[in-house]
């Protein structure tokens, strides 16, 4: 092969390669052509179908993109196997480019990827028709059925570039995550575009309570337009938990850069406090010290109090977990995006969290009817 070949670089051994794989898929769609008409291609026969020539098919494989000769029959019926009719790629091209785009790869970037690898060009239609094929996938995942009781659940909103009628407009897409029983990590669905309500919201926990869910002890979030209300109806027992993360930051949007690190710092004293009465008094410190500045910088903390109390109830290893938190062509590319990045970040969800056997613990003190032991 050296020899025939002329080799002398790496490219060549491809090129090479490329030739010996299209002659023996010539090969073999010949063999299927004999199985076909029932004899082979130096014998004759009676039969009313006969080989008709070939046809010239080109088709991507991961060596490059080359011309195979396929094989045709009189009567049209010869539906050969190895490459099927229509099938232009032979390279399992398609897990390459779900596996690009759960990285977050835009299909501009898969398609100059694919270029400079392959040698073959991928439009973007191609590559948007590839990732399609995980929409039923997604249905039936959205819809599993999910576990009776989730200790805590978080929800938490991302906005996201999306281009509609050559307009760009900004897309909330909400993450569900649960704390099932055992201590692991699990999304429990994606929602994408919605308006902030209490219906929206009550329709998302109303779902969870079709796939399977009963109970849920705590429910942390930002401050989400009307999930409070939808909280209290769904699931009455619910505490809600404001996210302790979401509220420094959204604090520390009206403060300045000068004064942020002493700013955050003093926050840190209100939420690490051992319980509510030492927590209500640093808040009352900081707010006399800061306002003066910055008089609507702690104004959240004070109409959010009655959902960041619930946190004091626990140690600092339950505090700790309650800390832990480019443009789509359009809504369904950002749900095909976020389902991949799901599940490529999922690959690592192996363990529990850390220190969950003392949380659940503490979680089956203060639930001790809807938690066991």
């Amino acid at each position: 092969m050296f020899q025939e070949y002329n080799i002398e670089s790496a490219t060549d051994i491809q090129d090479a390669l490329k030739d010996l794989l299209g002659g023996t898929i010539k090969q073999m769609m010949e063999t299927e052509m004999d199985e076909h008409l029932g004899y082979s291609k130096s014998e004759r026969s009676d039969s009313e179908n006969a080989r008709n020539g070939y046809k010239t098919k080109r088709v991507n494989s991961s060596y490059g993109s080359f011309h195979i000769d396929v094989p045709q029959d009189r009567q049209s019926t010869f539906q050969p196997q190895v490459v099927k009719k229509r099938q232009k790629d032979i390279s399992a091209i398609d897990e390459k480019i779900i596996s690009m785009y759960a990285k977050g790869m835009t299909t501009r970037q898969i398609s100059e990827t694919l270029e400079d690898i392959y040698g073959f060009e991928a439009s973007e239609g191609f590559i948007s028709d590839v990732t399609d094929k995980i929409l039923p996938q997604i249905e039936e995942w959205q819809s599993r059925p999910l576990s009776s009781i989730y200790p805590i659940i978080f929800i938490d909103a991302i906005h996201f570039s999306v281009r509609h009628d050559n307009m760009i407009t900004k897309l909330a897409a909400y993450v569900v995550m649960g704390i099932n029983e055992d201590g692991r990590k699990e999304v429990l669905t994606l929602e994408v575009g919605e308006n902030e309500s209490s219906k929206y919201w009550l329709g998302v926990l109303n779902s969870l309570k079709n796939r399977g869910v009963r109970d849920i002890l705590i429910l942390c979030s930002d401050g989400l337009t009307g999930l409070k209300e939808a909280i209290s109806a769904a699931f009455p027992k619910t505490e809600h938990q404001r996210c302790i993360v979401h509220m420094v930051r959204n604090t520390l949007k009206y403060v300045a850069n000068k004064d942020m690190k002493n700013f955050a710092k003093d926050l840190r004293t209100i939420y690490t406090a051992p319980d509510e009465k030492a927590a209500v008094n640093r808040l009352e410190e900081v707010d006399k010290k800061w306002t003066p500045h910055y008089p609507a910088a702690l104004k959240r903390w004070f109409d959010n109090w009655d959902v960041i109390t619930p946190i004091f109830k626990f140690s600092t290893a339950y505090r700790r977990l309650n800390s832990q938190s480019s443009v789509f062509p359009g809504q369904q590319s950002l749900l095909k995006a976020l389902y991949l990045a799901t599940f490529e970040a999922t690959k690592k969800w192996s363990m529990p969290i850390r220190n969950w056997g003392k949380v659940r613990g503490e979680l089956t003190i203060m639930y001790p009817d809807r938690l066991q032991p």
